[in-house]
């Protein structure tokens, strides 16, 4: 026979039959019956093929055998409550950690309001945010430096799950001063001869203003230039070096005096945020909390 036979209901009643010497007592612990306790110890005796008490008439005195198995015992047990208390603190957000990814240019457009809320709300957790580049943004999620991802979702990755949030529409900022800034809305149409500031090409923007330029006009871009950071594109339009087109929540946070933010249209252009994640990866209850906020923050904007 072997101790890994014996259940947790088991080594409970062995601690408490130890720890207060009567059934009585140890019944009134675990709010059993007295019989219920009786019958636990002479489960684990006939498991173990040992007595593990002296009878007396008064109380019921521990063999050596018992003094021997109560250490270990008391350990699994204590270790087991550990587990509750810090399983319970998870679920009721007293402790963790979130840790998530997003470009620079995504987490300027979106989390500021959602993480000062998040923070408020559940000072105990803490908030890990990495600030990566595009091409880093999918690596994070996969290789789980991140629990999840805010941002561009590939299209058709197997290893991927996604949950769309919010869209931003593509917008032309440009020179106050510019012709096209007595328009209402830009037609991509009318972007085919200007002098374009575009981020990289590895930036999911990038992809869309060129496969929706050719689309509209049947011409590439005509780059004037090309930034790695999308809030240089901004400065650079201000100076007249030509049209920037970004997604409209970051556009307002570089505007100024000097430029318009207008919206790009025929077609409309939306460009989603949204929430990726591992496959089969479920999110942790501090993380589920901070897409809830986040996803609530989004709402009100």
């Amino acid at each position: 026979m072997s101790l890994e036979q014996l259940t947790l209901k088991q080594l409970r009643a062995l601690a408490a039959v130890y720890r207060a010497g009567q059934l009585s007592a140890a019944a009134r612990d675990l709010n059993i019956t007295q019989s219920a306790v009786s019958v636990l110890i002479k489960q684990i005796e006939t498991v173990l093929q040992v007595p593990l008490f002296d009878r007396t008439t008064r109380r019921l005195v521990p063999t050596t055998a018992c003094k021997n198995a109560i250490g270990p015992v008391e350990r699994i047990l204590d270790d087991l409550r550990m587990l509750d208390l810090s399983i319970r603190d998870m679920r009721d957000l007293n402790r963790g950690t979130v840790r998530l990814t997003a470009t620079p240019a995504t987490g300027m457009a979106v989390l500021p309001d959602a993480v000062r809320r998040f923070r408020a709300l559940w000072p105990a957790i803490e908030l890990v945010i990495d600030d990566c580049a595009p091409d880093q943004f999918l690596t994070n999620i996969l290789e789980e430096r991140a629990e999840f991802g805010i941002g561009v979702a590939p299209p058709g990755d197997a290893a991927f799950e996604s949950e769309p949030l919010t869209e931003d529409r593509l917008c032309a900022v440009l020179p106050a001063l510019h012709p096209l800034a007595a328009l209402t809305e830009v037609p991509w149409q009318a972007l085919a001869d200007e002098p374009l500031i575009l981020s990289r090409r590895d930036y999911g923007v990038r992809d869309i203003v060129d496969s929706t330029l050719h689309a509209a006009t049947g011409r590439h871009p005509k780059v004037a230039a090309e930034v790695g950071f999308l809030s240089s594109a901004t400065w650079m339009a201000s100076t007249g070096m030509g049209i920037c087109v970004l997604p409209e929540r970051l556009a307002r946070l570089f505007f100024n005096e000097m430029l318009v933010v207008l919206p790009l249209c025929s077609p409309t252009v939306q460009r989603p945020i949204s929430l990726v994640r591992k496959r089969h990866r479920t999110l942790t209850p501090a993380a589920q909390r901070f897409v809830e906020v986040l996803t609530e923050s989004l709402r009100r904007a």
